[in-house]
C-alpha cells in the first residue's frame, strides 16, 4: 500500500518518505529535492502541505524561524515557503541568519500583512518571490513552477556557459576568438610567428580584429616583457608623424622646446605596432625603409643615429600591392613588411563563429553594462548569421552591446536589433568598396566579392562557380591564386 508523508500535530517535520509525481515512494540512495514550509499556523502548514504532496518533493515544515534553521543546516532544500511575521524568529530574520545556508535555495515569503516595503526588503535578503496571503492553491503552485522553471534554465544556461568556455580555451589567441579553419589557421600561424622578431604584415578589411592578432603576437612572444607601442598611422598629421616616429633634438624645428624619444626608442626591445600604414606620407616611408634594413633611427635635428631593438608589426585595410602600382606606396616598403603576411577574412566568409563570438561578447558585455542577458532567440541568431557584417566583427560587437541595452528580458529577441540587421539590407557604398579611384581596383576588387560569394554558394565548387560567374575553370583557377582566395 502506498505511504504518504504525514506532518506530526507538533508541527515538526515529516516521518516519512518523499512522494514522487508518479506517486511512487522515493527509494533509498535517490537524490530527493526536499522542499520546506515555514509558518506558525497550523492550519496553513498542513493547507500547504495538502495542496503540494503529489508533487516531485519530500516536504518538510517547521512552525518558525528557530526550528526553520535547525533544519536547513542539516538538509538542502530546493524550495522554502516561508512566512513574515512569526514568533522567535520572524521570515526576515531568517533570511539574514540562514543565508549561509540556503544560497542555493528558493525563498518565496508569504503574509497577510504584505505590502511594497516588505517585498522589497525580502527580496534584498535573498527571496525569489513574495506572496500575498489568502492564496489559492493554483497560485502557490504557479509560484513553484516559475521558480522551477527559473531554476532549470539557470542550471542550463551554466552548463552552456561552461562548455563556452571550455570551446573558447580551444579556438583562442590571446584575446581572439574562432573556430572556423581560415582562423584556426590564422592562429597556428601566428603563434609560430609570435617566437621569431620577423616583420609581419596583417592585412584585412576594417573591423576583422588586425590590432588584436598584432598584439597577441607581441603578448605570446620572446618579447612580451618589453614594452607594446602602437601608433596609428592615419590619425596623426604628416607634419608630426616624423617627430612621433623617430623623435626630435631641442630647436629641431618651431616648437620642439626639448629632446622628445621617438615611438622607436620607445619600443626598444619590444614591438612597435604601425596600424593603419598605408595612410603613411610617402616622403615618410623612405625613412622607415631605412630604420628596418640598418635598425637605427636619427631623430629630427640629429647627426647621429641611435640603435634600436624593435620588432614591427604592421596592418592595413588597404591593398598595398595596388597601391605600388599608383604610387601611393614604395614597393620596396611593401616587400620589406610582407616578409610574413597575415589576412584576416571578413565576418561574411566565416559565419560558424559568429555564435561563439556573440557568447563571449554577452560575457563581457554583462559585466560592463551591469545587465544579465542569458542568450539569443534562434529567430535573431538567424538575422545575425544571414547578415553581411560591412563593418566584421567590432559592428557585431556594437549591435550586441544595443540590442542588450534595449532588451526587457534576459533572452535577446530579433525586435531588440537594428532594422537592418532584420531586413538583411545593407546598402552598398563605393567607398566601402575600394579606395580611390582606380577602375583597374575596383574592378579586381567586385571580382574577389563575387568569386568568394560564387564559392560559398557551391561549397567550395570551383566548376559549378565557374559557371555562375560565366567564365572558365582554369580562368577562375587564375583569379583565385591571384586574389589569394582561399574557400
Amino acid at each position: 500500500m502506498q505511504r504518504k508523508s504525514e506532518i506530526t500535530q507538533s508541527g515538526g517535520i515529516t516521518q516519512s518518505g518523499g512522494i514522487t509525481q508518479s506517486g511512487g515512494i522515493a527509494q533509498s540512495g535517490e537524490t530527493v529535492r526536499r522542499l520546506l514550509i515555514i509558518d506558525d499556523e497550523e492550519n496553513m502548514r498542513h493547507m500547504l502541505f495538502e495542496m503540494l504532496k503529489d508533487i516531485d518533493f519530500h516536504i518538510d515544515v517547521a512552525k518558525d524561524g528557530k526550528e526553520a534553521l535547525m533544519l536547513v543546516k542539516k538538509e538542502h532544500y530546493a524550495f522554502i515557503l516561508c512566512d513574515v511575521k512569526m514568533p522567535v524568529i520572524n521570515g526576515l530574520d531568517f533570511l539574514k541568519k540562514s543565508a549561509s545556508h540556503t544560497l542555493n535555495s528558493t525563498i518565496i515569503m508569504m503574509s497577510a500583512y504584505g505590502n511594497i516595503d516588505t517585498a522589497v526588503e525580502a527580496m534584498k535578503l535573498g527571496a525569489y518571490d513574495f506572496i500575498s496571503k489568502p492564496f489559492k492553491g493554483d497560485e502557490i503552485r504557479l509560484v513553484i513552477e516559475k521558480a522551477e522553471e527559473r531554476d532549470r534554465l539557470k542550471t542550463e544556461n551554466r552548463l552552456l556557459r561552461d562548455k563556452i568556455r571550455e570551446i573558447e580555451g580551444t579556438y583562442t589567441f590571446d584575446c581572439m576568438i574562432g573556430k572556423s579553419r581560415k582562423m584556426q589557421s590564422i592562429f597556428k600561424l601566428a603563434t609560430k610567428l609570435s617566437q621569431f622578431n620577423t616583420t609581419v604584415l596583417i592585412t584585412g578589411e576594417s573591423g576583422t580584429g588586425k590590432d588584436l592578432v598584432a598584439k597577441g603576437i607581441h603578448a605570446m612572444g620572446n618579447r612580451r616583457k618589453g614594452p607594446w607601442v602602437p601608433i596609428n598611422c592615419g590619425s596623426i598629421p604628416e607634419s608630426l608623424l616624423e617627430s612621433e616616429l623617430f623623435g626630435h633634438l631641442k630647436g629641431a624645428y618651431t616648437g620642439a622646446v626639448q629632446n622628445k624619444r621617438g615611438l622607436f626608442e620607445e619600443a626598444d626591445g619590444g614591438t612597435l605596432f604601425l596600424d593603419e600604414i598605408g595612410e603613411m606620407p610617402v616622403s615618410l616611408q623612405v625613412k622607415l625603409l631605412r630604420v628596418l634594413q640598418d635598425s637605427q633611427v636619427r631623430p629630427l635635428g640629429g647627426s647621429q643615429p641611435r640603435k634600436v631593438d624593435v620588432r614591427v608589426i604592421a596592418a592595413t585595410s588597404k591593398n598595398l600591392a595596388s597601391e605600388t602600382t599608383t604610387g601611393n606606396f614604395r614597393q620596396d616598403l611593401y616587400y620589406r613588411l610582407k616578409v610574413m603576411p597575415i589576412h584576416l577574412p571578413p565576418l561574411r566568409e566565416r559565419t560558424e563563429d559568429i555564435p561563439l563570438l556573440c557568447s563571449h561578447f554577452i560575457d563581457q558585455l554583462n559585466h560592463s553594462l551591469g545587465v544579465e542577458i542569458d542568450t539569443i532567440a534562434p529567430s535573431a541568431m538567424k538575422f545575425l548569421l544571414e547578415f553581411s557584417w560591412p563593418g566584421n566583427v567590432r559592428e557585431l560587437e556594437n549591435v550586441l552591446e544595443r540590442a542588450m541595452i534595449l532588451s526587457e528580458g534576459s533572452i535577446l529577441e530579433a525586435e531588440s536589433f537594428p532594422g537592418e540587421i532584420r531586413t538583411g539590407s545593407c546598402p552598398m557604398q563605393m567607398d566601402s568598396l575600394f579606395d580611390g579611384y582606380s577602375l583597374k581596383t575596383a574592378q579586381k576588387t567586385l571580382e574577389k566579392q563575387l568569386i568568394t560569394k560564387a564559392l560559398k554558394k557551391t561549397s567550395g565548387n570551383r566548376t559549378k562557380a565557374a559557371r555562375l560567374l560565366e567564365i572558365s575553370h582554369p580562368s577562375l583557377l587564375t583569379k583565385i591564386k591571384a586574389y589569394e582566395i582561399d574557400m
